[in-house]
């Protein structure tokens, strides 16, 4: 006769109580906030590289603030720009949650950065070096920053830890929400106390070349769902949250901004660019099983929304394939941020926290008219009030890589907030 199985420990709840955001409509939780509620446009001409030849080159590119300017630690020179922005980001995330350094350093934790580009910016310069001197006119200081593992250990070692598993996610633009997925996942399982995950890309040549040459850089803004939609406008930036378990956030007294409820991936692997409707809808219903929730539960959804034809008309078809005609509010902050790559996915979950604390929709601003073919509620140029209890962050990537993360709000009772059940896996 078989012995019974032991009974299994109870998941822990995963929550965010910290958050850092360097975006180009704002810094900070108040200040992204606030470029959010207005509906800051964050498009500007790009200075990063030269654009010559280019017949458009506008791009939301951040020219207010300095990532150097958080670091504390380390000489700024030993990381290159995407790295700066996690490492500036994950301080904020870490001060934000009312955490120490020394606090941060007593506890198992892992850091978890997604990215799409690296420090490509980097290889930008020493391909241009390489070019015009050769090879002896390559920066060594430059050369060390582009190991992708510095990402995450830059924020490991800015910070001090040492009990800690770092690890850099680059799985393209759905990266933030995969890295994410992984600190709930740490959290959950009790592998780590604390995690900081998210996003982080900086504007380079290399990438806006590359979406310029498939026809998909917009001239002046970027349009999601819009009839007149043209395209997307690269961007930049990183977004960094701080996980732990809902115990030990009520044991020292932290802000809740929302709890993390699951998150569901796909990867069809069947296009190097193109969309699968199919396949992001695999994600959807994952992340919906994962969480513990029907699609009736949703009240917005944070899309992808690159405002490009096939993205939004792929997205949207994908969005109908599990909610049916009866959509929830689905909105795109590229609009105001542009495409930030890897950091795209984590600074819209930022986006989603803030929205269930404060009660706001934010708009997809430069709304005309909505295309027939994407017949969504964006809730066009203007943040609406709203009592949102769960919300849904999409992360689509080249390759087939899609990550899709369920937040809800916490209002400090014993379950998720969910008005329907369904079965949630292990």
């Amino acid at each position: 006769m078989t012995a019974p199985r032991p009974a299994r420990e109870p998941r822990r709840r995963v929550v965010i109580t910290g958050m850092g955001v360097i975006s180009c409509i704002g810094t900070g939780v108040t200040g992204f906030a606030e470029g959010l509620k207005a509906g800051r446009n964050g498009a500007k001409p790009i200075t990063a590289f030269d654009t010559s030849g280019f017949a458009h080159s506008i791009g939301c590119e951040i020219t207010d603030v300095d990532p150097a300017d958080w670091l504390r630690t380390l000489p700024a020179d030993e990381l290159g720009r995407a790295a700066r922005f996690a490492a500036a980001a994950s301080r904020m995330a870490m001060a934000d949650a009312g955490l120490t350094e020394e606090e941060m350093q007593v506890r198992r934790a892992l850091v978890s950065v997604g990215t799409s580009d690296g420090e490509s910016r980097d290889l930008d310069h020493l391909v241009g070096s390489q070019i015009a001197g050769g090879p002896d006119s390559i920066d060594p200081v430059v050369a060390r920053r582009v190991a992708l593992s510095r990402l995450s250990l830059g924020v490991a070692r800015e910070l001090g830890l040492e009990d800690v598993e770092a690890v850099t996610v680059p799985t393209a633009c759905a990266a933030g929400n995969y890295a994410i997925g992984s600190g709930y996942d740490g959290i959950r399982a009790g592998d780590v106390e604390m995690a900081l995950c998210g996003g982080t890309d900086a504007l380079c040549r290399k990438t806006f070349t590359g979406f310029y040459r498939l026809g998909t850089v917009a001239p002046q803004v970027c349009r999601p769902f819009d009839r007149h939609r043209e395209g997307l406008l690269v961007g930049e930036g990183a977004g960094v949250l701080l996980l732990e378990s809902l115990e030990s956030a009520l044991a020292r007294g932290a802000r809740v901004y929302a709890e993390v409820l699951g998150y569901g991936l796909s990867c069809d692997a069947r296009h190097p660019v193109a969309p699968d409707r199919d396949s992001i809808a695999r994600g959807i219903r994952a992340a919906h099983r994962n969480a513990g929730i029907a699609p009736g539960d949703v009240d917005l959804i944070s899309a992808h929304g690159t405002g490009t034809r096939a993205n939004d008309v792929t997205e949207v078809g994908a969005i109908r394939e599990v909610f049916g005609e009866e959509t929830p509010p689905t909105v795109s902050i590229k609009s105001m941020i542009g495409h930030a790559m890897g950091a795209a996915s984590a600074l819209a979950a930022v986006a989603c926290s803030i929205a269930l604390q404060q009660g706001f929709i934010p708009p997809t601003i430069n709304h005309i008219e909505t295309d027939a073919d994407c017949a969504v509620d964006c809730v066009p140029n203007e943040a609406v009030e709203a009592d949102l209890r769960v919300v849904e962050n999409h992360g689509l990537a080249f390759g087939g890589n899609n990550a899709v993360l369920i937040l809800a709000r916490y209002d400090g009772q014993d379950a998720p907030p969910l008005t329907h059940t369904a079965l949630a896996d292990d």
